[in-house]
């Protein structure tokens, strides 16, 4: 296997696409990314004509190379045969005058389904003969469940999953607590996302912590920063351009933007790994919530995370220090692992970090950011149902806010990516677009009767949640989350 995956810190040796996969993060706490990326581009005339998973494939061979192709196509097949409710896997809609790409078609009704339905089996064909990884996960909301879902029974491999208390919506929350299985386990901390993910980072590069577990049990992550993870997200990029193509809104080769609500980051650098490998994206268009720390960044090349910490009513987009950014500029910067060491160094001990101007010229080349406040959210969402019929959630209408301003500047053909069914966040899509929600607290309550308002079908899997028994009842702080993680393993693989 070729050893071509190197840290974005610089400080690690290069290792297999395999290991990097198995590992999660790399020892010096940077993100495995590959320096070849995009000196192979795609044939998009070839591509047009395949289908979901024979596209996934042909894109994952150059994004995973060291997987065999049979590797790929059974991970490929377990991933998605049957597991989405379309055979689109990630359908376009087109609506008036603007396009979406739907991306929560999967098992929990949201667009980490697509990496998460797949990495599982990325893992178990990485991990050597009696070899055993703990994958250790913080959320803001969505990658809990689907990552939950995606490795829950799966041999050798457990999961811990770690949300912020009080900082996800009720069916997110009550999706994670309700997963069964034996290798699974989930646990409210008393701080925010970042909290948790500094955490889980700061247990995968404690060497002395890591010793003192089984010598063959690895840690690894279901977050994006997982190689493994981000991926498969590339895929659907493609996959809509196919769309546009079939349906005639564009011809081969024409330019397309993409409007992508963010946190973490993930979501749109894998449109930027898309416009590596070939597809011809003009813009990417970052759609942050009130947590505007990327806004800013976009805009003076100041990322800046000191700043009160938002509670708003896109929670899966509460986060100030989004982890992908650090992969983006590895490549920007020219593949300068020593320049990005000092970054991330600068932001771990000072809180913030300044690029220079031509760093900045650069990005701005390829992206755009805004952002939308709760109230920008809200309007949206009541908006779009009221004069076009279309139900969003509060992330993918942070995304049209900012998509629409963004408009009025570009014309070219746009898709906004839909992150989650408008029924994970019922508190906030109720009462925008029903006449009257006062005094009805009871999510599920809410869920029916939006669904009798508008005769937009319950996904399969928030219909049934009502009725499911709690089975995780454990809420930590973040300071004993490594203590919480011992304990698991121990208590998952008997060791």
């Amino acid at each position: 296997m070729e050893k071509r995956f190197v840290s974005t810190r610089g400080q690690q040796q290069p290792v297999s696409v395999k290991t990097a996969v198995k590992q999660g993060l790399a020892d010096d706490h940077g993100l495995f990314v590959d320096p070849k990326l995009g000196q192979k581009k795609v044939n998009l005339s070839k591509l047009l004509l395949l289908d979901y998973q024979d596209l996934a494939k042909e894109i994952l061979q150059l994004l995973l190379p060291d997987f065999t192709t049979a590797e790929l196509v059974l991970a490929i097949k377990n991933a998605y045969n049957q597991k989405f409710d379309t055979a689109k896997i990630t359908p376009l809609q087109s609506i008036n005058d603007w396009h979406i790409l739907e991306l929560w078609h999967g098992p929990t009704s949201a667009f980490k389904d697509i990496g998460l339905q797949l990495l599982p089996h990325l893992m178990k064909f990485s991990l050597g003969d009696n070899e055993h990884s703990l994958v250790l996960t913080a959320t803001s909301g969505d990658t809990g469940k689907a990552a939950l879902e995606g490795f829950k029974n799966t041999d050798n491999v457990g999961i811990a999953v770690f949300y912020p208390n009080g900082g996800v919506s009720t069916i997110q929350e009550k999706q994670m607590l309700t997963t069964a299985g034996t290798n699974t386990s989930v646990a409210a901390i008393t701080g925010n996302f970042d909290d948790a993910q500094r955490q889980v980072k700061a247990i995968f590069s404690n060497t002395s912590f890591k010793e003192r577990l089984a010598s063959n049990l690895h840690l690894s992550s279901a977050n994006s920063i997982n190689i493994g993870r981000l991926a498969p997200q590339v895929v659907y990029y493609f996959s809509v351009y196919q769309q546009l193509v079939a349906q005639g809104h564009i011809t081969l080769g024409d330019p397309v933007n993409f409007t992508v609500p963010t946190g973490n980051f993930g979501d749109v650098l894998a449109g930027y790994y898309a416009k590596s490998l070939g597809l011809p994206i003009k813009k990417l268009i970052v759609a942050a919530n009130a947590n505007n720390v990327l806004t800013d960044f976009f805009e003076t090349g100041i990322y800046d995370r000191q700043r009160p910490f938002l509670h708003t009513v896109a929670p899966s987009m509460d986060i100030q220090v989004s982890s992908n950014l650090e992969r983006l500029l590895y490549y920007k910067s020219g593949l300068d692992s020593t320049y990005i060491n000092q970054l991330m160094t600068q932001l771990e001990t000072k809180g913030r970090y300044q690029i220079s101007d031509e760093l900045l010229h650069s990005l701005q080349n390829d992206f755009y950011c805004g952002f939308s406040n709760d109230k920008d959210i809200r309007t949206a969402i009541k908006n779009v149902y009221e004069e076009q019929g279309y139900l969003m959630d509060p992330h993918t209408a942070a995304g049209y806010h900012v998509m629409r301003k963004y408009q009025q500047q570009d014309q070219t053909l746009m898709v906004l990516l839909s992150t989650a069914s408008p029924y994970k966040f019922i508190e906030t899509t109720a009462p925008a677009v029903l006449p009257d929600t006062e005094g009805i607290t009871d999510s599920f309550e809410l869920v029916q009767r939006l669904a009798e308002y508008t005769n937009i079908p319950i996904p399969q899997n928030i219909a049934q949640l009502h009725d499911l028994p709690i089975r995780h009842k454990n809420i930590v702080s973040s300071e004993k989350m490594q203590a919480y993680v011992k304990q698991q393993a121990e208590v998952i693989f008997n060791v």
